[in-house]
């Protein structure tokens, strides 16, 4: 693997990694092994397949990425909460689960099945008849169902006009569909991760719409917990935002991951498609003595 592929710190170069997708092991429209394959198509050299409170597809993915020459880090997206908020947080795993992370895995599938149940019967309460045979429709195989499947059946069913309305209405933060409930504390997500050997990566931050405040608030509530890093880039972003996001992580010594959180193709999203890093002092993820050998760097003295 080319090590020019991830350089130690960010300058403002195009960068060959992605640490934030899906596949249909969760709620991406691809399989494990066609994302992998998009990966090497779009020129990446590393990527994480961070599926919803599964590794069910890292195998494969695995597997996929010899045939292609992309390295795969195995890595899961666990559901969280944190003061009334759901928050995700990725677990970037070079040595796989683990014991207490598996246990862990188990009960989120058991709290999705729960949640999936509660929402199905209050989207019935607004017209979705069968709710939650309709996501099970949408989902197109038995795997835990996630809000995203209650969106497609709430579009097919001529209730919103699209996704982004499904969520807006009745699947989004402090919505009808927005149950938390199911989800262990943000605290208790780390500790399986670090119990893994893994990094623990806050997804997303800004998508929460927190004041300045709040999200330093977040960030050390994080970072007591024990987390080490913190997706900077999520896609596509204001890059003033960045920036000060930036600031809070190098106040606090957090790591900067960053992914495109594909789901599927035809959308503006793609493996590797996302705003440029800009130069700063925060580390990369990848340069995380955990991470030393997945990625070909000397791990630090």
């Amino acid at each position: 693997m080319p090590m020019t592929a991830l350089p130690v710190r960010f300058e403002g170069e195009p960068l060959t990694i992605d640490l934030h997708m899906h596949s249909t092991a969760s709620d991406g429209a691809l399989s494990p092994e066609a994302v992998v394959a998009l990966c090497a198509e779009r020129g990446l050299t590393h990527m994480a397949l961070t599926d919803h409170d599964t590794m069910d597809g890292v195998a494969a993915a695995l597997e996929a990425g010899e045939a292609t020459g992309v390295r795969v880090l195995p890595a899961t997206e666990l559901s969280t909460q944190w003061r009334g908020i759901n928050l995700h947080v990725v677990g970037l795993l070079p040595d796989g689960a683990g014991p207490r992370l598996t246990a862990g895995l188990a009960a989120q599938a058991e709290a999705r099945e729960r949640r999936a149940a509660t929402i199905a019967a209050r989207l019935e309460k607004v017209g979705l008849e069968d709710a939650l045979a309709r996501a099970r429709e949408q989902a197109g195989s038995d795997r835990p169902l996630g809000r995203p499947d209650f969106a497609r059946a709430l579009v097919a069913a001529g209730l919103v006009p699209d996704m982004g309305a499904a969520f807006a209405k009745y699947l989004g933060n402090g919505k009808l569909g927005d149950i938390k409930a199911h989800w262990p504390y943000l605290s208790e997500a780390v500790a399986w991760i670090l119990d893994a050997g893994g990094v623990a990566t806050l997804a997303h931050p800004l998508r929460h719409k927190l004041t300045r405040r709040k999200r330093g608030l977040l960030l050390d509530d994080f970072r007591e917990a024990g987390g080490q890093a913190v997706e900077l880039i999520s896609g596509f972003q204001n890059p003033d935002v960045t920036r000060d996001l930036a600031r809070q992580l190098q106040e606090r010594e957090l790591l900067a991951s960053l992914g495109s959180d594909f789901h599927f193709p035809g959308g503006h999203l793609a493996p590797g498609s996302m705003s440029p890093v800009p130069r700063t002092a925060v580390a990369p993820v990848w340069t995380h003595p955990r991470l030393a050998a997945w990625c070909g760097l000397a791990p630090a003295a």
